[in-house]
C-alpha cells in the first residue's frame, strides 16, 4: 500500500539528506511532499569536511521546489515525517508551523526519521524526549540531552518509531531503517 511521506526542510537543507530521501522513498512508490517555511524553491547546500579544518564547510547545491508551505500541511494527511539535516532547521523550526507539524506526528506514535540537525525541530516543538535514545550531529548534542535523550554515538539509532542519524554518510543505513518503519 502506498504510503505519503512529508520531508521537512528548507532554505540550507543538506543536498543529499533532502535528495536521497526524497528520492529513496518515491523508488519504493510511496509519495513525498516536500515542505519548507515557504512553498517556493529551496536552495540546498553541500557540506563537506576540508584538511584540518574543525567544522564543515558549505557550498551551494541543487534546488528543489518545496510542494508546500508549513502552513499549508495538515499532519493527518500523512504516514511518516522525515526530517532533513543541514542548516535549514537552523531557521525552519522557528516558523510558527513548524513546532505544530512536528508534535502531531509526535502525538500520533507515526515513524519519524531525524538526520543531521532535523532534531532542532524537536526542540521547537518542545518534546519531551526522556527515555529515548538516538543520534544527531554532534552540534545539537546539548539541546537534544535537555529534553531529556540518551544521546548515542552510533551513527544510525533506532528507538520505537523514532530513526535518526548523525550526517549524510549515514544515509544507506538511516533510510534502510526509515524503510523498514514506514
Amino acid at each position: 500500500m502506498s504510503k505519503r511521506v512529508l520531508l521537512m526542510t528548507g532554505d540550507g537543507g543538506e543536498a543529499l539528506e533532502v535528495f536521497y530521501p526524497y528520492y529513496r522513498v518515491q523508488e519504493a512508490g510511496h509519495t513525498v511532499v516536500l515542505a519548507a517555511p515557504r512553498k517556493k524553491t529551496v536552495h540546498t547546500v553541500i557540506h563537506d569536511r576540508e584538511p584540518d579544518w574543525d567544522i564543515s564547510t558549505e557550498k551551494p547545491g541543487y534546488r528543489i521546489e518545496a510542494d508546500a508551505a508549513y502552513a499549508d500541511v495538515h499532519p493527518e494527511e500523512f504516514d511518516a515525517l522525515l526530517l532533513s539535516g543541514g542548516r535549514a532547521p537552523e531557521y525552519a523550526r522557528l516558523d510558527e508551523h513548524a513546532p505544530r507539524i512536528v508534535r502531531a506526528f509526535w502525538d500520533s506514535g507515526k515513524p519519524i526519521g531525524a538526520i543531521c540537525h532535523g532534531g532542532l525541530f524537536f526542540v521547537a516543538a518542545g518534546i519531551d524526549l526522556t527515555g529515548r535514545s538516538l543520534t544527531a550531529t554532534r552540534g545539537i548534542r546539548p539541546e537534544l540531552k535537555r529534553l531529556g535523550a540518551k544521546y548515542l554515538t552510533e551513527r544510525v539509532v533506532v528507538d520505537r518509531n523514532l530513526v535518526t542519524a548523525q550526517s549524510w554518510r549515514d544515509l544507506p543505513g538511516f533510510m534502510r531503517e526509515f524503510m523498514r518503519l514506514l
